[in-house]
């Protein structure tokens, strides 16, 4: 018997990507949210990769997201007062720069107009599997049943810990995010992003059409703050340390002395997930952050989301069993994204260079990015498209 309705617990980025995917696939999905209401207002900036923007074509958004980003198509290092142009695959999409509210709205409006229903205020407190199906029961009492759950419910997933109790959580990277669209005097052709290893912090910076720069700071930070608490914090607190730990940064030292608390966007804790060992269990199963959030660092994480959501579809299409189904999807997947987090975990070690490491790493990166082969380096990653009309083959199912 073929599957024929899903429950999607989640609607950020994944959820309503997965959801729609599966109306595509031919499945009945509702998506489940715990907020009040689209959460348009979560998140700061984040990037799309060439991969990403091929499997929003599946589903028909891409260009709609096109349509809301900035495109990069040149990356840069800068150590100090060194800049230092990194080597990219020059045959490939820009990546796509996007608001991560703004990203949120498209792909649930699209959601919607495929057919897809949500339903708001709806927190997952627990789940029943049966023969069957699988019900869903939510915090306010009520309740919902499917032939199959869908955890699409970011890093924090409460899913994940039903489907596995002893599950790892999201690792904390000792650092909060921050980000602001200001004015700055810095020359910044178009085009170009710049990564930069401030004297105490890394932050990032890129020029906008408008002519204001945006900037995102990784601020060291011992305690974790969710994003909640670290709203709680005034904005003109958070200037005053950002504007201390940049002081002796170009640009780093003008764009936090620029910024003002209603530019300011306090993104919180920065987290990455560390491998899953089950992603699935019965009826249900789990993707997007839940399963795998790669640092910031490795431009994939939205993109590996989107890829994975419509992989997971795809699976449910061709595999009546629901278990064969998830187990042919984790052999699709997790070898793709466990590789691209091992490659930025030693990226983001650089991230916290003391002095003499950064003076080795004006030295040594030249010359490692004139040994780097870009294909090696990024053509499995950005070059990956997922044929939708090719037929899944089942893997055995995990014991």
């Amino acid at each position: 018997m073929s599957i024929r309705t899903a429950i999607v617990i989640g609607g950020g980025i994944s959820g309503p990507v997965a959801a729609t995917a599966l109306r595509k696939a031919g499945i009945d999905a509702r998506v489940y949210e715990a907020y009040p209401g689209a959460a348009y207002g979560i998140g700061s900036t984040l990037g799309l990769a060439p991969n990403g923007l091929a499997a929003l074509e599946i589903i028909g958004v891409a260009d709609r997201v096109r349509a809301i980003a900035t495109p990069f198509s040149r990356q840069a290092m800068r150590v100090g007062n060194r800049m230092i142009q990194a080597p990219s695959l020059t045959d490939v999409e820009p990546l796509q720069l996007v608001d991560r509210p703004d990203l949120h709205e498209v792909l649930h409006d699209h959601a919607v107009a495929s057919g897809v229903p949500f339903e708001y205020s709806k927190r997952l407190v627990g789940v029943d599997e049966h023969a069957d199906g699988v019900t869903a029961q939510f915090a306010d009492g009520s309740s919902a049943t499917a032939d199959v759950l869908i955890g699409a419910d970011g890093i924090r997933s409460t899913v994940r810990g039903l489907v596995d109790p002893h599950a790892p959580g999201p690792k904390y990277l000792r650092m909060l995010g921050f980000g602001a669209f200001t004015e700055c005097s810095f020359e910044l052709p178009p085009g170009q992003m710049v990564f930069a290893f401030g004297k105490r912090a890394y932050y990032l910076y890129w020029a906008m059409p408008d002519g204001r720069i945006g900037w995102g700071a990784n601020l060291p930070h011992e305690q974790y703050l969710s994003l909640t608490e670290a709203r709680t914090v005034p904005g003109t607190e958070w200037l005053r340390i950002l504007r201390e730990t940049y002081a002796e940064d170009t640009p780093g030292a003008e764009l936090a002395r620029n910024t003002t608390p209603e530019q300011l966007q306090v993104v919180g804790a920065l987290q990455v997930m560390p491998s899953v060992p089950h992603w699935y269990r019965g009826r249900m199963a789990l993707t997007g952050d839940a399963i795998h959030a790669p640092s910031n660092t490795s431009g994939q994480g939205a993109s590996l989301a989107i890829e994975s959501a419509i992989e997971l579809a795809r699976c449910l299409r061709d595999i009546p069993d629901p278990a064969t189904a998830f187990a042919t999807y984790e052999a699709l997947r997790r070898p793709r994204v466990e590789g691209v987090a091992a490659r930025v975990a030693r990226i983001n070690q650089t991230k916290a260079a003391g002095p003499v490491a950064r003076r080795m790493m004006s030295v040594v990166m030249p010359v490692m990015f004139k040994m780097m082969d870009p294909e090696k380096t990024f053509g499995p990653e950005q070059r990956f498209r997922i044929d939708w009309d090719a037929p899944v083959r089942p893997v055995a199912t995990a014991v």
